[in-house]
């Protein structure tokens, strides 16, 4: 959370729409750049060793931790609060951002019609992907649900008592 009044936070930072569109633009920048990055290592070392499902489901754990902590950034970077619209909101943005760029790169330069790609994809590193796909959507969100049920009950202490001496 900023340290400023709401007002100025507000005038910094821009409405609280502006702040959940500009989170989903820089979340989706910064999961597409290290997707790109990862995806960069997997092709050409990865998938002529290990086939490309393997190399697929090697890159999803990395991706996750990008993942989160691209989400754990934005939502402190834009100060959004943990509330659902917010959070799924900039999520969603992103998500919406990840999709066209997937379905453009693939028709563009892969030189495929969106049916040949979806076809091509591999059935189990496939579902896995769009696993990955739902959290990256939801990841603001949960972090936020995360973060209250973390910060309500401390490690050490019994439930209830957080935050008193």
């Amino acid at each position: 959370m900023s340290s400023l009044s709401p007002a100025a936070d507000e005038r910094l930072m821009g409405s609280l729409p502006v702040r959940v569109i500009k989170a989903g633009i820089a979340y989706f920048a910064l999961v597409f750049g290290a997707g790109f990055a990862l995806g960069s290592i997997r092709v050409p070392y990865l998938v002529p060793h290990l086939g490309e499902r393997a190399a697929e489901l090697i890159e999803m754990p990395f991706m996750f931790v990008v993942i989160w902590l691209a989400a754990r950034f934005i939502t402190r970077r834009f100060s959004l609060p943990a509330k659902v619209l917010s959070r799924l909101g900039a999520g969603m943005v992103a998500l919406g951002l990840l999709v066209t760029a997937e379905i453009l790169l693939a028709v563009a330069l892969q030189d495929r019609t969106l049916g040949e790609y979806v076809a091509s994809r591999d059935p189990v590193s496939g579902i896995v992907y769009l696993a990955m796909l739902a959290m990256f959507a939801v990841m603001p969100l949960v972090l936020a649900r995360v973060t209250c049920v973390y910060q309500s009950v401390k490690p050490g202490r019994p439930s209830g008592t957080a935050g008193t001496l």
